[in-house]
């Protein structure tokens, strides 16, 4: 396959704190390691750290204002056409309270006036209808706006899991985009630093005890169900402690302490941990299992289920409404449904005490994880869809 010019246009990239911009990272890194030319355009002050790589990032997005949008197309039209161009699309993450149509349109011009060849990424479609105020719906409806004028420019979508498909789909007004399910990768890379594991484990479990880890941002609705799963599995489980890493960890765990304060010296928090550095991963390697409840279920889209699960980490979840067949098919993780979190609790236990089943879904997880999310196979299926593939035309209807 030939050599290649990638634009992805991203609201983040690292130092920046974010899992589009860790996405973007790997997926970036992994196209150069294929020999490709990778240009990534995004937000983030001039005076940002470098980030080692033969990727080029160019931080001129501001905060997409007509100027900075302008500046973005004179230094896009350097490039010789057609010009790949990958956006990484979060509706909140382009500013303007996210209802950034300017941008949208600014899209649509490049595509059919520049005649840039547009591919869009789906990270998140959009806020959803009489979920909140009437500020939100009017942003759910602009949200879908933007929707139609993006599809409209766009020559193909691929979403981070196939229940975005659905969502999308109809706002391309009967104009013929191809859509391909493109699973998220763990933004966690795997190290396998067994000096720093046994640093940790030393530390959060000097007697021995089994370490069941969360890992997340700590927001809502998930603390919710941790706040009645971690005291359950601390009181069925004297032997164990149980270790939260991401941001809003550590507050969190004050939370929960403050209402059971016999757990004071069985729960750790580590804070957030920069995904492309090799103390998350080796904290992530120290957990005997791993809960990660979602209110909607397991799906591929959530990539701190992926992190565990690209670790060989035993995985205890929940399956619900954005649950892909593909996690009841395997035996890389125990799902129970998502409103059951008593039965959540006992199935963690059950599978702390059990070292045989500890192994067998480790094994699995990492077939599984290999199968679909690795970022050598997400890279592979980009380029084959995009460059070997027959490009539709912009105006083939649907029949």
């Amino acid at each position: 396959m030939s050599r290649q010019i990638w634009h992805i246009i991203s609201p983040e990239y690292p130092p920046q704190l974010g899992g589009v911009g860790d996405y973007v990272y790997l997926l970036a890194h992994e196209l150069s390691y294929r020999g490709d030319e990778v240009h990534v355009w995004c937000a983030g002050p001039d005076s940002a750290e470098p980030v080692p790589g033969r990727v080029e990032v160019h931080r001129i997005l501001g905060r997409l204002s007509p100027a900075d949008l302008a500046r973005l197309g004179r230094e896009l039209d350097r490039f010789p056409n057609p010009r790949h161009i990958v956006l990484q699309w979060v509706p909140h993450a382009y500013g303007w309270r996210s209802m950034n149509v300017p941008f949208c349109f600014w899209m649509w011009l490049r595509a059919r006036v520049a005649g840039d060849d547009l591919g869009i990424m789906v990270h998140e479609p959009f806020l959803a209808f009489w979920e909140g105020s009437w500020r939100q719906n009017l942003a759910a409806l602009v949200h879908r706006v933007m929707t139609i004028v993006l599809l409209n420019a766009a020559q193909r979508a691929w979403v981070s899991t196939p229940r975005w498909e659905k969502a999308w789909k109809p706002y391309a007004l009967r104009r013929y985009v191809p859509f391909a399910w493109l699973p998220l990768p763990s933004n966690v890379p795997v190290i396998g630093d067994a000096a720093a594991a046994l640093e940790l484990r030393a530390r959060y479990a000097p007697r021995g005890e089994g370490i069941v880890g969360h890992f997340g941002t700590f927001g809502y609705p998930i603390t919710p169900m941790l706040e009645e799963i971690v005291p359950r599995v601390l009181s069925a489980r004297p032997d164990a402690v149980v270790l939260f890493i991401g941001p809003k960890g550590p507050e969190f765990r004050e939370r929960i302490v403050r209402n059971a304060p016999q757990f004071q010296g069985r729960i750790h928090a580590t804070g957030a941990l920069p995904a492309t550095q090799g103390r998350l991963s080796a904290h992530l390697a120290v957990c005997d299992v791993m809960i990660q409840p979602y209110p909607d279920g397991a799906s591929s889209r959530r990539t701190s289920l992926l992190a565990p699960l690209a670790h060989g980490r035993p995985i205890v979840t929940t399956s619900g409404a954005s649950t892909e067949p593909l996690w009841g098919e395997s035996e890389a993780v125990v799902a129970v449904p998502a409103g059951d979190l008593e039965r959540f609790a006992a199935e963690t236990c059950r599978l702390l005490g059990d070292e045989t089943a500890r192994q067998r879904a480790s094994q699995a997880g990492k077939a599984l994880y290999a199968r679909y999310f690795a970022i050598e196979r997400i890279a592979e299926t980009m380029r084959a869809t995009w460059l070997d593939s027959e490009k539709p035309s912009a105006a083939q209807a649907v029949v």
